[in-house]
């Protein structure tokens, strides 16, 4: 049984598989991917698995979810700035670490771009939000879901609630959203925004005016 057909089983995908010009992909990143995850791209589409991980994917809705968008670039020069400067522990070489999925808690999944022509030998490595520990995963991302969703590891950033609830894949439901008026606006604490957008991997100023893309993520995330 390959890992994809393990993962149908205990977490149905939600309808026909998508197409994606994998070509098109793997030429404009600049690097070739893993085929356990573009057969699992193809088959899930966009979305999160237990409303807890956010898999970067060619279709994401968002850019903060999107796999050819920003993110994996501002997430590798955040790391590279902690490696170079000694802020946070950075176990491999940022430059092999590409962000493919994200959590509800800021944490981020990784392959482990090493050997850089050989996607299929690609390792998983998991950070902590707020802390220095890193989880590593000798396999596929599929396996690692997996492995997940089964119960079989725990990863100790993730939080047991995880598996209260028998597996599921939940599509993204996108709504317009409009910002309120002026008038309307409530103070916030520009401190809280910057020490939660460096949480979460963003590069953002020490002082004067907070980047709209990052306080647009913000609210988006501490939307009641």
């Amino acid at each position: 049984m390959t890992d994809l057909t393990a993962l149908t089983r205990i977490c149905p995908p939600p309808g026909q598989a998508t197409g994606i010009r994998w070509d098109t992909i793997e030429a404009g990143l600049g690097m070739p991917l893993p085929q356990d995850y573009k057969q699992l791209a193809d088959r899930y589409g966009p979305g999160t698995f237990n409303d807890y991980l956010h898999l970067f994917h060619p279709h994401g809705v968002t850019e903060f979810v999107n796999l050819t968008g920003p993110m994996p670039g501002r997430i590798r020069a955040q790391l590279r700035k902690d490696y170079n400067q000694g802020t946070h522990p950075v176990p491999y070489a940022p430059d092999t670490l590409f962000a493919c999925g994200a959590t509800d808690n800021g944490e981020y999944l990784f392959w482990i771009t090493d050997p850089a022509a050989d996607p299929e030998r690609w390792r998983i490595a998991i950070n902590e939000a707020r802390g220095p520990r890193w989880f590593t995963y000798d396999g596929t991302l599929t396996a690692f879901l997996v492995s997940v969703l089964s119960g079989q590891i725990h990863v100790p950033q993730f939080p047991h609630s995880i598996l209260d609830s028998p597996a599921r894949f939940t599509p993204p439901h996108p709504t317009l959203w409009k910002p309120e008026a002026p008038s309307d606006t409530q103070p916030v604490d520009t401190a809280a925004i910057r020490s939660w957008a460096r949480a979460h991997g963003y590069d953002v100023p020490p002082r004067g005016r907070i980047p709209p893309a990052i306080r647009e993520a913000w609210e988006r995330a501490n939307r009641p």
